[in-house]
């Protein structure tokens, strides 16, 4: 069968999928040529006319209907690329968002300016955004923080196979980090849990099915409530003129600069970049 008749096929059944959220203009064929690609060990979409053999149809097959009910494609490879590290991603951990790339570089561009640069990623899931600072300054200090052992788990294991220095500890918010930290801190980092507890529900398959509840809703009414502890804890722990980094969606981004100001933090804006509109980087500095 041609690689075109091949896609084509896919992109109908993941278009037809009510699990997946088609938030973007083209995902589903982005997604099937990522999963075609997989399966044939190659970087590069192959031409239309290209014949692809019958096991590997079948495979291909295979992994578009799992990605039909909602399953994560980092799920199904095992791995996402994330600023040009693989990324090991498994069931019970965050799945790493292309869209965090934007909050990876916000922090790097800040630390790059500091001589002595101390970085922390609260909420570091499989260690994503800590390893693409460890990755791009070799020479800062990165710790990673999470409540969860699993994702402490792989955010270790990421570090040790991509042979980066990143140190992870299990801890709500800030703890398990170690207390000589006060007061040093040039960035902290944080991809929350901003749903509020009672629109949980609303969210489509792929997330509310297969991401651990924890990673979406801290269980609060308004889903700031984490968001507001980090503003109140932050300040203890970061360096004089540090920054705090929050990402979240557009439709929060009010709220969260409010939050933002009313604890003090000088700076404040609500930053976005790249081509992706499903995110927004709140960034400030330490209050004085």
């Amino acid at each position: 069968m041609k690689a075109k008749k091949v896609l084509d096929r896919g992109v109908r059944l993941l278009k037809a999928s009510p699990a997946i959220d088609h938030w973007q203009k083209g995902r589903e064929r982005i997604e099937a040529e990522d999963l075609l690609n997989f399966v044939l060990g190659v970087d590069e979409d192959p031409p239309g006319d290209t014949e692809i053999r019958k096991k590997d149809v079948a495979a291909f097959d295979a992994l578009v209907e799992r990605r039909v009910t909602g399953e994560p494609i980092p799920f199904i490879k095992g791995y996402t690329v994330f600023r040009d590290l693989e990324i090991l991603a498994t069931p019970g951990v965050f799945v790493p968002r292309d869209s965090s790339e934007f909050l990876a570089e916000q922090a790097i561009v800040r630390l790059r300016k500091r001589k002595r640069p101390v970085h922390v990623d609260l909420a570091t899931g499989g260690g994503t955004i800590a390893l693409a600072v460890a990755d791009e300054i070799p020479k800062a200090d990165v710790y990673g923080a999470d409540v969860a052992a699993d994702a402490v788990k792989l955010a270790r294991k990421n570090a040790k196979r991509l042979d980066l220095r990143a140190t992870f500890a299990q801890g709500d918010l800030f703890g398990g980090l170690p207390s000589k930290l006060h007061g040093t801190v040039d960035v902290i980092t944080l991809h929350p849990p901003y749903v509020a507890k009672g629109e949980v529900a609303d969210l489509p398959d792929e997330v509310r099915e297969w991401e651990p509840e924890h990673t979406l809703t801290d269980q609060s009414v308004d889903g700031l409530g984490l968001i507001t502890r980090s503003v109140e804890e932050s300040p203890q722990w970061l360096r004089k003129n540090g920054w705090l980094l929050v990402e979240v969606s557009p439709d929060r981004a009010r709220d969260v600069v409010r939050v933002f100001k009313a604890g003090g933090f000088r700076e404040v804006k609500s930053t976005k970049g790249g081509d992706l509109p499903v995110t927004r980087v709140i960034v400030g500095r330490c209050p004085a």
